[in-house]
């Protein structure tokens, strides 16, 4: 949410007309322009009116390469394994730095420490996993080398790590680190030598201000300038990804060119509440997440992806920047090779010089290595990746009814229905509108009883009233956060007016407001109703940049921006918490603001985008970009927030919708309503095959999940993730992966009538029709307002339950449909996983189901236990978690052991013939590809009632008609 409605009338129907009226007009007074007209640039920083930004960007390269090296030889820390350390002097400063390589895991993940023992920079806790801790390199090498043009030695460390193909180099004079990858470099820190620590200081200087003032608001930076700098060069590659959240491409336009001439603004990492955002800028948004992917053609061939992750939450620019020289004699084409490389160089206005290295080689051990370090996705419950319902805001409980019984009436099926800020009495979270939802518990009941859930927002400001139990409670117990003098709770202006923000930087008073999600604390709730965190970034309509200034304090008197881009995720672990206890199973709780570790919460979404295309279309890199850097339950509001959708817009977006990986449909409070039957009995029909697509790919999407959760693995991919060797799909953004089975190339243009395919190399089956192309190929692929062009990908199995259902509680014991998608050499490979949907048992107790689907040449499918052979079928390399069955005892899984296949729909078989099934004949018939009316027969075969249980180990032979 964010335009401020000035509106009388909703403030006076609590009684208080006049007083609300005057506060509402004091708030709007305050408020930067941008919250009544849209985006405007100057209500925001740029990186020249960021002094520290402003200070480091413009140093030339190399303006340190004299100044920082390291002094006699690294220890081991504590004079034993783990990480090592060394001096590293800086020319003219007598105090010395400390800095720290350590390694992590046996894969060659390291972490690059730099601090000032006399002065230790803030570090941020709970965003690292808890049980994190160092290894041990394998070997440590200290040797001279000889360069330079005058010959001369110089010192360096070489740091064996436990992955036989990953050290780390360390040049001591100057100071550089390179991790190589098989020998090559690919990730050099300190290459360009702008590498820069401010030491703290006692005081300004004669004459110097450390103040900084923005608009009408002053800063005053009482531990003055502590910024750091640093350059990352990922040398060969040509794009890099990462570092949300912004809308722009999927691989990073560069900022500045190999000249130094500026091309835009820095990406920008600070989480702020952006009203209207622009459908293509540099400028960050709601959260940040300071990981970049580098993807690297090497020179030995194939290709590398290695990362970076900058564990600090402080406000954060990066300048990209894309070179090209010819290396060897001769020039490119004639005897030389045209090298590529990226620079990165991120400045930091102050925190921890805290880097971590992911070496890869391969994208998905990119995310598991980072994953690692800040988690996997929490398992959600199984209702959550259903449709949900919202709008700001359902009227009443009437108007609850009836658009949870318009659902039913037009056979569209959802899960969750939504509300915003107007239910609550005068935004005071967790109460209620007594005009308006008079029966709460009656109403969430009545939407239960169909199996469906609720969502009500909390934002992270407190009204001041001391009428308000939750605000007096937390003055009582001293729990705002406070102003620069460290004593007086912060005021700031949002939805109630007057408000003060929880220091949920604390863990008392994160359990405090934990534990007001109890039942008996949240009046009117039940076990069916989950929660929405707005405004956490924090949104402070009178504040700097609309949000908290950054001298404020925080507990143990750190200040503001030491924690600005992880107060939002502290908010959202201290709601989640509060939903797990109160239920005891797994909580839903979406938020807007994140930082890196928000993934082990639960999901985001991006914001308050617009109705319109160019914000369709860069919603996908913006969702892919997420789940590249862990966090990959997120999703875009589908329709757009702002503004009305015409029925061709709002039906593209569903069909794209049905595919991020959290699929809401949202609206702003001045819009026309949009439930999905409201555009037309065409647009229905074609909406309601969208959402039911969804619903009927669930075990799938719940065994990417799952491997999401195990793994880190993303749910939707970029099309580079799985095919890294293709040029072609480094930079496309126009397609996507919806795991490593199926291929969707959304339509994204108004009034199209064709689609401009492009596979990659395999083979694939149109989802629709089942006809088989072998790419990679490309053409010209018509389309009408019903389709989007789909693909399954040869060599995969895709679990499916084709029989419609109203939610995902009325499916959840349906049999399975099994899609085999053979490869050229009649083989595929496919995963489900089963558990609850609900509880923890699947960690507890081993309560769930795993099973390997092996399908060999065009003969026989067979299912068992998963073994390493089967393991890329859920995109994952390896495994960290149980790649069996569970251990639990029958009873706790027979609910969804029980499962039965129903059918086996075999594409691109040309005839079909008899097939046995664990000795028993089954008829194979001709069927369609798909479900949806108006599919072609004779697009694949089926295997009829094949009469096993996925829980089983069991062989389907099929008679030799049945290939190809």
């Amino acid at each position: 949410l964010q335009e401020v409605h000035a509106r009388p009338g909703m403030a006076a129907r609590r009684g208080d007309a006049i007083v609300a009226l005057v506060a509402i007009c004091a708030a709007l007074a305050t408020l930067p322009d941008a919250r009544v007209h849209g985006f405007k640039a100057n209500d925001f920083k740029k990186c020249e009116t960021s002094s520290f930004c402003q200070r480091l960007r413009d140093r030339p390269e190399g303006a340190t390469r004299e100044i920082y090296s390291i002094e006699g030889r690294w220890e081991p820390i504590g004079g034993r394994g783990g990480g090592w350390g060394a001096v590293l002097a800086k020319a003219g400063e007598p105090r010395p730095l400390r800095v720290e390589l350590t390694p992590y895991g046996d894969e060659g993940v390291v972490r690059l420490r730099v601090d000032e023992p006399a002065h230790p920079r803030y570090v941020v806790p709970d965003v690292l996993v808890d049980d994190l801790s160092p290894s041990e390199f394998a070997d440590v090498q200290f040797a001279h080398q000889s360069g330079g043009k005058g010959g001369t030695t110089g010192a360096r460390t070489v740091f064996l790590t436990k992955n036989p193909d990953v050290d780390v180099v360390v040049t001591h004079a100057p100071f550089r680190v390179a991790v190589r990858v098989r020998g090559h470099e690919t990730t050099v820190f300190n290459r360009r030598s702008l590498f820069e620590f401010e030491y703290k200081r006692d005081g300004p200087a004669e004459g110097e201000s450390w103040s900084e003032s923005f608009n009408s608001h002053t800063d005053s930076r009482p531990n003055g300038p502590t910024a750091l700098a640093f350059d990352v060069t990922f040398p060969d590659a040509e794009h890099v990804y990462g570092i949300p959240e912004r809308a722009t491409s999927l691989s990073l336009k560069e900022t500045r060119d190999a000249t130094g001439r500026v091309m835009s603004e820095p990406y920008r990492m600070y989480n702020l509440d952006v009203f209207e955002y622009l459908a293509e800028s540099p400028f960050g948004l709601y959260g940040s997440i300071p990981v970049m992917l580098a993807h690297a053609k090497v020179p030995s061939g194939g290709t590398v992806t290695s990362a970076v992750y900058f564990n600090n939450p402080t406000e954060t620019y990066v300048d990209v920047t894309k070179d090209s020289e010819v290396r060897s004699q001769g020039f490119a084409g004639f005897g030389g090779r045209k090298s590529t490389s990226v620079d990165a160089h991120w400045m930091a206005e102050s925190g921890s010089m805290d880097v971590f290295v992911a070496p890869g080689p391969t994208p998905a051990a990119v995310v598991r290595q980072y994953t690692s370090l800040t988690g996997t996705t929490r398992m959600p419950p199984s209702f959550a990746l259903g449709y949900h319902q919202c709008r700001w805001n359902y009227r009443d409980e009437k108007d609850v009814a009836e658009v949870d019984a318009g659902f039913d009436a037009h056979d569209i099926p959802y899960d969750v229905l939504w509300l915003d800020i107007e239910h609550t009495d005068g935004k005071r979270y967790m109460t209620w509108d007594a005009g308006k939802f008079p029966t709460p518990r009656r109403m969430i009941e009545d939407v239960a009883s169909r199996g469906r859930k609720m969502v009500t927002i909390v934002d992270p400001h407190v009204k001041k009233d001391d009428g308000y139990p939750i605000f007096k409670e937390g003055k009582d117990k001293n729990f705002y956060v406070k102003k620069a003098d460290g004593t007086t709770d912060f005021d700031g202006w949002c939805w109630p007016g007057s408000s003060t923000y929880l220091d949920v930087t604390s863990p008392t008073v994160r359990d405090w407001w934990a534990g007001k999600f109890a039942l008996d604390q949240y009046q009117g709730s039940t076990k069916d109703l989950y929660i929405w965190n707005d405004m956490n970034e924090p949104s402070v309509f009178n504040g700097p940049e609309v949000t908290m200034q950054k001298d404020l304090v925080h507990a143990g008197g750190v200040e503001h921006r030491e924690v600005h881009n992880a107060f939002g995720m502290y908010y959202h672990a201290a709601t989640a918490e509060g939903i797990s206890r109160r239920n005891e199973e797994r909580p839903f709780v979406l938020s807007r603001a994140f930082f890196a570790g928000t993934q082990r919460i639960g999901p985001i979404w991006t914001g308050d985008n617009a109705a319109d295309w160019d914000h369709l279309r860069v919603s996908i890199p913006m969702v892919t970009t997420l789940g590249l850097t862990g966090l990959t339950f997120a999703g875009a509001d589908v329709g757009g927030f702002f503004g009305n959708p015409d029925a061709e817009l709002a039906t593209r977006w569903y069909q794209i919708g049905i595919y991020y990986p959290f699929f809401r449909g949202h609206a702003h409070l001045e819009t026309k309503r949009r439930e999905p039957w409201l555009f037309g009995s065409e647009s229905t029909r074609t909406i309601r095959d969208a959402i039911r697509r969804r619903y009927q790919l669930m075990p799938y999407l719940y065994t990417l999940f799952e491997a999401a959760h195990r793994e880190g693995s993303p749910v939707l991919r970029p099309l580079w993730y799985e095919f890294p060797d293709d040029p072609t799909a480094w930079a496309r953004e126009d397609a996507v992966m919806l795991g490593p089975a199926i291929l969707v190339h959304p339509v994204l243009a108004q009034g199209a009538v064709d689609v401009d395919v492009s596979l990659p190399d395999g083979v694939w089956y149109d989802f629709d029709t089942g006809e088989s192309h072998v790419g990679p190929k490309r053409w010209r692929y018509p389309v009408t307002i019903a389709d989007v062009p789909t693909f399954v990908r040869g060599g995969h199995i895709v679990p499916r339950r084709d029989r419609p259902r109203r939610s995902t509680s009325a499916m959840r014991r349906d049999p399975l449909t099994l899609v085999v998608a053979p490869d050229a050499r009649g083989d595929a490979v496919g995963e489900l996983y089963l558990d609850d949907g609900v509880s923890f048992e699947h960690q507890t107790r081993g309560a769930f189901v795993r099973r390997a689907l092996t399908y060999a040449a065009h003969k026989e499918l067979r299912c068992s236990a998963p073994t390493a052979a089967s393991a890329r079928a859920g995109g994952v390399e390896g495994s960290r978690g149980a790649s069996a069955n569970g251990a639990a005892d029958a009873s706790s899984v027979k609910d969804f052991a029980d499962v039965s296949v129903e059918r086996v729909l075999i594409l691109g078989a040309a005839r079909h013939g008899g097939a046995v099934v664990n000795g028993d004949a089954r008829d194979v018939v001709a069927a369609p590809a798909s479900t949806r009316d108006g599919a072609p027969g004779g697009g694949a075969v089926a295997v009829r009632k094949p009469g096993v249980r996925i829980a089983d180990d069991w062989t389907i032979a099929l008679a030799a008609s049945a290939g190809r």
